[in-house]
């Protein structure tokens, strides 16, 4: 007997009917707020504040050599901020839910999200171009504009939209509020591991947070976006599908099979000759002997008419009044006007 866990792994018989979040009062109010404090961390890095200030001291008290025995495990977890095995993962759930849901929403708004995500922290990073705390060389400075390409911190804001896209996509309110306790758990570990290995500056992962979560906010306004790109999708699809189809019911049209020259004796008789001069390629060979004999020898190389020389009507010997035409078949038959033979 089949229970109610696994018939939820087939396939559902139509596309259920999801709702599409909207841009609320209260998502647009923490867009806002979100949006404000990542200005605020940027301006305070950028005129070396108190913050930069902070930065430093977390550097210097060195958190990987005050609890060294947690790097190990804290190598490992790190991970979950990787762009790589994170995308994997997370298109691998969404990829079987698009399949048994019959839509392929789940897939379009991740690949939205991280190409937001690659648009947004990749030209922070590569405009400020801040150096990590391995790299720094001055004591009290930002390290702006020095090559870096450290700030905002990838691996937070990977983790933030990566994991908070489940709850995004999540279709109930009970499933929306764990999947989004989950994700808060997982990026806030991953922004600090990454300031406890001393790859990233506490301002890293500050602006990381919040660089993700300005993406997670501002996804609704490109649904309509996500919901014609799958209609274009699935509409080529089946027009892919109608022109197989309609191959597949056309029957192929009879292949004629071509006539074959095959080589036969010389001295085959007018018989042969004829069948032979009606199978080869020029119609002039019918009237010489010598031309159809070539022919029936090369009947890869088809003698044609424009070169064959005219064949004479009559015998090339001069006439003698004097002798008769011999034959091997028989006695000489009287000639017609001519004198009978005694």
């Amino acid at each position: 007997m089949r229970t109610d866990i696994f018939a939820r792994l087939d396939r559902e018989p139509e596309p259920p009917k999801i709702e599409t979040p909207r841009m609320s009062r209260h998502r647009i109010a923490l867009f806002g707020g979100t949006l404000a404090f990542y200005l605020a961390i940027v301006v305070a890095v950028l005129v070396s504040s108190w913050l930069v200030a902070l930065d430093w001291k977390v550097m210097l008290f060195r958190p990987y050599q005050q609890w060294p025995e947690l790097h190990a495990f804290l190598d490992y977890y790190v991970v979950l901020g990787q762009r790589g095995p994170t995308a994997v993962m997370v298109a691998s759930w969404l990829g079987w839910r698009s399949w048994r849901q019959h839509t392929l929403r789940p897939l379009l708004t991740l690949g939205t999200s991280l190409l937001l995500l690659n648009l947004s922290v990749g030209a922070v990073k590569l405009g400020l171009g801040r150096l990590g705390p391995h790299y720094a060389t001055q004591i009290g400075s930002a390290e702006l504009y020095a090559g870096g390409d450290i700030f905002p911190s990838g691996h937070t804001a990977n983790a933030v939209v990566t994991w908070g896209i489940l709850a995004y996509l999540a279709t109930t309110p009970r499933a929306r509020r764990y999947l989004s306790a989950l994700s808060a758990f997982v990026s806030l570990g991953v922004g600090l591991t990454t300031v406890y290995i001393g790859t990233h500056w506490l301002s890293d992962v500050l602006l990381g947070w919040a660089a993700g979560l300005l993406i997670l906010l501002a996804l609704p306004w490109f649904e309509p976006l996500i919901t014609r790109t799958e209609v274009w999708i699935l509409s080529v699809r089946e027009q892919w599908r109608d022109r197989r189809r309609l191959r597949e019911s056309v029957p192929a049209a009879p292949v004629t099979p071509e006539p074959v020259l095959l080589p036969q004796a010389l001295g085959g008789g007018s018989e042969s000759a004829h069948e032979t001069a009606g199978r080869g390629p020029a119609s002039g060979t019918a009237g010489h002997p010598g031309a159809a004999a070539r022919a029936r020898a090369h009947p890869a190389h088809p003698v044609r008419p424009e070169r064959t020389p005219p064949a004479p009507a009559g015998s090339r010997r001069p006439p003698h009044s004097d002798r008769s035409p011999r034959s091997s078949a028989g006695p000489s038959r009287p000639v017609t006007g001519g004198p009978v033979a005694p």
